[in-house]
């Protein structure tokens, strides 16, 4: 995913949401201006030969299948606290994606193991930014930003935690994507989390849409998602 082809759809998301795209530069910039240095994507264990588990943090990760599915993956990208899931099961996660909304210990302990981690800075974290990224090993932050990319900080597409993973599996050319604790319907989360599954959802079938593929987390669904709202052609 290059940047041209994800801005009109960046650029939707700032409108339906009221955000300012200055504000995400400003975090994009913190970010950039934190780091000594940074992970390079490529070393991750993603190709076309590879399998990868997109862990997102809802309830249905627990699930006896979704674990076992996680387990057989090749590579495992796990979307904030699912990383901390999928290890009291025994699954060591590959790589983390977070905006730093939680579980900042866990990133800054990850990054010193030597698990990468995908810090997203955006315009509502840059306090986080700060607390969280001087303490972890810089060799293994891999900085995002969902505006243009600039330095070490790369923009492979995605809003949310979890369909941002889905997007660097992609952009490094992941062979199969599978989908465990994703969890659209979750009554535990509130109105504004809700919206932003709702273009996770969103943002998934314009996915599969590119890859020619059919994600199983979107079986049932399809028909129910606003395609309107992306400013390009969805399949």
């Amino acid at each position: 995913m290059e940047f041209d082809e994800w801005e009109p759809v960046y650029a939707a998301i700032l409108e339906d949401f009221g955000y300012g795209r200055a504000g995400d530069e400003r975090g994009r910039d913190l970010l950039a201006s934190l780091l000594e240095t940074s992970f390079d994507p490529t070393e991750l264990p993603i190709g076309p030969d590879a399998t990868v588990a997109i862990a997102g943090a809802g309830p249905s990760l627990t699930d006896d299948r979704s674990l076992e599915r996680a387990r057989q993956a090749d590579v495992v990208l796990a979307a904030s606290t699912a990383v901390d899931t999928l290890a009291s099961r025994g699954i060591d996660a590959d790589c983390m994606v977070t905006d730093l909304d939680k579980n900042p210990g866990t990133v800054e302990r990850l990054t010193h193991q030597g698990v990468p981690v995908a810090v997203h800075g955006h315009g509502d974290n840059r306090e986080a930014i700060r607390d969280v990224v001087p303490a972890c090993d810089h060799a293994y932050v891999l900085p995002t930003t969902q505006a243009a990319p600039t330095g070490p900080v790369r923009n492979f597409g995605g809003f949310t935690d979890g369909d941002r993973a889905t997007f660097l599996a992609d952009h490094l050319g992941a062979a199969d994507l599978i989908f465990v604790g994703w969890d659209f319907d979750d009554p535990a989360v509130d109105d504004a989390k809700s919206h932003k599954l709702e273009w996770a959802e969103r943002l998934l079938y314009w996915l599969e849409g590119r890859r020619g593929e059919r994600f199983d987390v979107l079986d049932g669904r399809r028909d129910g998602i606003e395609t309107d709202l992306l400013p390009i052609d969805s399949r």
